[in-house]
């Protein structure tokens, strides 16, 4: 299923290898505040290491404004994979020019330096080929395990691969692995659960699953969408007005397939602790808000996931945030767990909703990308991958 060439198939012994990892995680009071992401890197640097390796890393993080944001630096993140790997990481202040490449040089088989955000620079976003050049430079070989980033043209995910023999790191391998056989050739039932705020960020998903799952499910703010398009007022309910349309058209191309709340929990306040209710949907009354998917949809949806065969969820049932509104979201999270299919959960929000329900380690795949997952479901050619080297 993977034809990319991986750290398996090239010999790194004494070399200088520039790895794309995703470290762009959130930060607490200068810290590290969730470290799955670099822990999700840790077998490829490992691996790498024991291989005779020196390792010199680059990601992004965050979107810097105007250049430079000593909030955005990666030094917390240097700090914490010293932490993990047990071992002294080096960090740069910059990632090209004269100070990375002194540093880059300087690295003797089995040391970690960890370069200053790449986004730092405009052109790395540009894809400035100038600046893929000099990130090259800093090493022999290149190493993509950045999935999160692979949907992205970005000098350090695809314009580096131009200049330097490229190959995957096993995060990249795992998470393709998977996600293209869910496309690809998924054993049947095979069903998708979608969820989050805006249809329009999955139009194309909902449009390539409909060809392949044999049920979609709906929840989060997306489903009213779905609901007005059918004709249902929707009080203050969240909704993409320009994304009815696209709404009515996708009803009516899925109607053997697409499945919507049955019930849901009602609010007259988007807040924790707002006055709230549960109703069969129908019109939802003036000044109220939808805020979470019902049990009865609960019930229902977690029937036709007792009987797939592979799942693959992306984006929350409700805004699971508040506690009062995270009953659908972890009732879903609860039917995943406990199906026996292959199950595949992307994207941020449903990655922490798993988290957070305490289920993880019964999900068969927690993918690090949001957006890279998406673009996968819909059957787009991600750049940071198509740039390696085949097998």
């Amino acid at each position: 299923m993977f034809d990319k060439k991986t750290i398996r198939d090239i010999n790194v012994k004494s070399k200088r290898v520039l790895v794309r990892v995703d470290f762009n995680v959130p930060i607490k009071d200068g810290a590290v505040g969730d470290d799955t992401r670099i822990r999700a890197a840790l077998p490829t640097l490992e691996y790498l290491l024991t291989q005779g390796a020196s390792l010199i890393l680059c990601s992004h993080l965050g979107r810097p404004k105007e250049g430079p944001d000593p909030k955005l630096s990666l030094r917390p993140m240097a700090d914490h994979l010293g932490k993990l790997l047990k071992k002294p990481v080096h960090f740069v202040e910059d990632c090209i020019g004269p100070k990375a490449e002194a540093a880059a040089k300087a690295l003797k088989p089995g040391e970690v330096l960890v370069l200053e955000n790449t986004r730092f620079h405009p052109e790395e976003e540009k894809n400035d080929p100038a600046m893929a050049k000099q990130l090259a430079a800093l090493a022999e070989i290149y190493v993509n395990d950045a999935f999160g980033s692979a949907h992205r043209a970005h000098a350090s995910t695809e314009g580096v691969a131009k200049f330097l023999p490229a190959v995957a790191g096993f995060l990249m391998e795992k998470e393709i692995q998977y996600l293209g056989a869910a496309i690809a050739d998924p054993a049947k039932p095979f069903i998708a659960i979608l969820g989050g705020a805006k249809i329009s960020d999955k139009i194309g998903v909902i449009q390539n699953l409909l060809v392949k799952a044999d049920a979609i499910l709906i929840g989060g703010a997306m489903s009213n969408t779905f609901f007005k398009a059918q004709g249902y007022p929707v009080g203050d309910s969240l909704v993409e007005d320009e994304a009815l349309d696209t709404a009515r058209k996708l009803l009516k191309d899925g109607s053997q397939h697409l499945r919507l709340p049955v019930d849901v929990v009602i609010a007259d306040k988007f807040e924790a602790g707002a006055q709230h209710r549960l109703m069969a949907m129908g019109p939802i009354p003036d000044g109220w808000r939808i805020l979470d998917i019902g049990p009865e949809t609960v019930e229902t949806y977690g029937k036709v996931i007792k009987g797939a065969k592979t799942i693959v969820w992306n984006g929350p049932m409700g805004v699971f945030e508040f506690p009062e509104f995270a009953k659908g979201t972890f009732g879903i999270a609860k039917a995943v767990a406990e199906s026996s299919a292959v199950s595949i959960v992307g994207g941020g929000d449903s990655v922490a909703a798993i988290q957070q329900s305490g289920l993880a380690d019964k999900i068969t795949h927690i993918s690090t990308g949001g957006g890279a997952s998406l673009e996968m479901l819909e059957g787009l050619t991600l750049p940071g991958v198509a740039a390696l080297l085949d097998k």
